[in-house]
């Protein structure tokens, strides 16, 4: 019998069918495990993003402490409801000041100047002068002649 033969009987029985089938399910399968690991790596990526960024100077009342003044006091525009519906609701709005009393949110740390850690040294090193009897009279002692 010829191979042709073979391969015809072979798409008659639903070969043909099985195979793709299984092709579509890897495929699939494939296609998951990569979005799953670029969700991954577009996680990891935004949270290390997060972890470097500092905090923001965000008050209680959501604005920046460049809002604030020198005794904490907010000097920012708000929107304050000046009438409600029957479930409370506001309907209409005017501009007011924030009535935040306080800045409390986190402090910027101050500018700090540190020195380098590295030695600086003479191009020769000093000299050590040898201890005379004034300064250490106790131990003194003038060394044996001889």
């Amino acid at each position: 019998m010829s191979w042709y033969w073979w391969v015809l009987i072979f798409f008659w029985i639903g070969g043909f069918t099985w195979t793709q089938d299984t092709v579509r399910k890897a495929l699939r399968k494939r296609h998951k495990r990569k979005l799953e690991l670029l969700r991954a790596t577009t996680d990891r990526q935004l949270a290390l993003e997060a972890a470097n960024r500092p905090p923001e100077p965000v008050c209680g009342c959501t604005h920046h402490l460049a809002k604030h003044d020198k005794q904490g006091r907010c000097h920012e525009q708000v929107e304050v409801a000046t009438a409600w519906d029957e479930n409370r609701k506001p309907l209409r709005y005017e501009a007011g000041r924030c009535t935040c009393q306080q800045y409390v949110g986190p402090q910027p740390l101050s500018q700090v100047y540190a020195e380098e850690l590295t030695d600086r040294w003479p191009a020769e090193a000093p000299v050590a002068e040898e201890p005379t009897a004034k300064e250490f009279p106790a131990t003194a002692k003038e060394p044996p002649a001889g």
